[in-house]
């Protein structure tokens, strides 16, 4: 008998748990998301691979085996990464409370080598990955969105990938909520506003939204939007060091 549950740690072990999150939503997405994973080299950079991703009862993806050895004594940690499409939407890589890099480009983390008689070097908890609308998200009729581009204030070329934000508080109980979404290979984006903004007075129709693009930190860039006279204009988001 080996030193550790056989199935439940060797068969089914996954050295990453990965739970597709619908930002726009508030609520796990269970179908439509594609997942590829790959393995960094040193020599030829980032290779794809072929093992199959398998989905849990409680919605987390998972890769059962991988780093599995028949010598994992003689084998070092290997470095992988988890990518994610989903029809309307762009994942957002960095975990809760990481900073945010328009850079990273996949989930990474460490692959342990180990057989039954030799577990896994660390432990596993489940990670969310937030899917976060993109500029093609169908949002259902009605949905109050604003849209425009970012781009660097220097030499004003698009910013990719780069997070656009909008926060605030409701006006009756002050309860708070947050918006975002991601720019695309262009760096247009579009950001739905279904909260209320900031009023200059109780009864007043305009409604005042500051939006915030970060590329990377030190790397950011506002804007205010005045709602709804600022509807159907294309706003323009510089990003520059700050």
């Amino acid at each position: 008998m080996s030193a550790f549950l056989p199935l439940a740690r060797s068969t089914l072990y996954s050295p990453v748990w990965l739970v597709p999150y619908d930002d726009y939503a508030r609520r796990v997405r269970a179908a439509g998301v594609d997942v590829r994973l790959e393995r960094f080299d040193e020599a030829d950079g980032w290779l794809p691979l072929d093992d199959a991703v398998v989905r849990t009862p409680g919605g987390a993806l998972v890769f059962p085996g991988l780093g599995r050895r028949a010598e994992p004594w003689a084998a070092r940690p290997e470095r992988h990464r988890a990518r994610f499409a989903a029809a309307g939407y762009q994942p957002l890589y960095p975990a809760d409370g990481q900073p945010f890099s328009a850079g990273l480009s996949g989930v990474e983390f460490p692959v342990h080598p180990y057989d039954d008689t030799h577990p896994p070097a660390a432990e596993v908890s489940p990670r969310l990955v937030r899917l976060l609308p993109a500029v093609s998200f169908p949002y259902p009729p009605g949905t109050r969105t604003v849209h425009g581009v970012v781009v660097d204030a220097a030499g004003r070329t698009p910013v990719a990938n780069a997070l656009v934000e909008a926060r605030g508080r409701t006006g009756q109980d002050l309860t708070p909520w947050h918006e975002r979404t991601l720019t695309d290979a262009r760096g247009a984006f579009r950001l739905a506003l279904r909260w209320e903004g900031e009023r200059a007075a109780e009864h007043a129709v305009e409604e005042t939204f500051r939006l915030e693009a970060t590329e990377r930190p030190g790397r950011t860039g506002s804007l205010m939007v005045h709602l709804p006279r600022d509807t159907e204009r294309q706003h323009v988001i510089e990003i520059r060091e700050q």
